[in-house]
């Protein structure tokens, strides 16, 4: 897929009028978080790594997004949506038990870790979760549809797009304070927005 907004880096922002001191905070610990703590064991941190490449791939040509890292870091300080449907466990439980499902289903399956299996294989498995067709009786206590509705594709999905690279990947412009966006109307933009590139993509005719 050709990048849309080539040469755009909201990070170029930084340091001019568009972000406050505060976003600079709060972007600057974004990038700075790893991949460690105590939250999660090395199994389920391995299976959490080999899922979240298939669900949020990194940006073809820009600087990786640490979603894993954000992810860990929304676990380790229990940072709860206020809200979970009823049979979900809260979320640090949740992730533990829907990691260790993850893997037993791929023992079950395939009698391989879940980290090890080829991609095409792991993507079978992601959509019989996602259908609630799973084998493993580690799902017995945990809704493998809740879980994914609820906790996989969100968590990973809003760590992915909590980082600058996802932002500039996608065109957006950041945080908008205290900047803010002034022409708001149709195919209009300001200075400071990206600027997409145009994508040729065949030649199509109406039937």
């Amino acid at each position: 897929m050709p990048d849309r907004f080539p040469g755009y880096d909201v990070l170029s922002k930084r340091d001019t009028a568009s972000w406050n001191e505060q976003t600079r905070r709060v972007v600057d610990a974004r990038l700075a978080l790893s991949e460690r703590g105590a939250v999660l064991s090395g199994c389920q941190l391995a299976t959490l790594g080999a899922v979240t490449a298939r669900i949020v791939p990194q940006p073809v040509g820009r600087t990786p997004v640490n979603t894993v890292a954000i992810l860990l870091d929304k676990l380790a300080r229990d940072d709860r949506d206020g809200f979970r449907p009823a049979g979900l466990p809260p979320l640090v439980e949740a992730w533990t038990r829907g990691l260790d499902a993850l893997e037993a289903e791929a023992q079950a399956r395939h009698g391989v870790p879940c980290a090890s299996l080829a991609d095409g294989l792991l993507d079978v498995l992601l959509r019989a979760v996602e259908a609630g067709e799973t084998t493993s009786s580690a799902w017995a206590e945990l809704d493998p549809t809740l879980f994914w509705k609820w906790r996989l594709i969100p968590d990973l999905v809003a760590a992915y797009y909590a980082h600058p690279s996802a932002w500039s990947a996608m065109g957006f412009g950041g945080p908008a304070s205290p900047r803010g966006y002034v022409r708001l109307d149709a195919n209009r933009r300001d200075p400071w927005e990206a600027s997409e590139a145009a994508i040729a993509i065949g030649n199509h005719h109406d039937r």
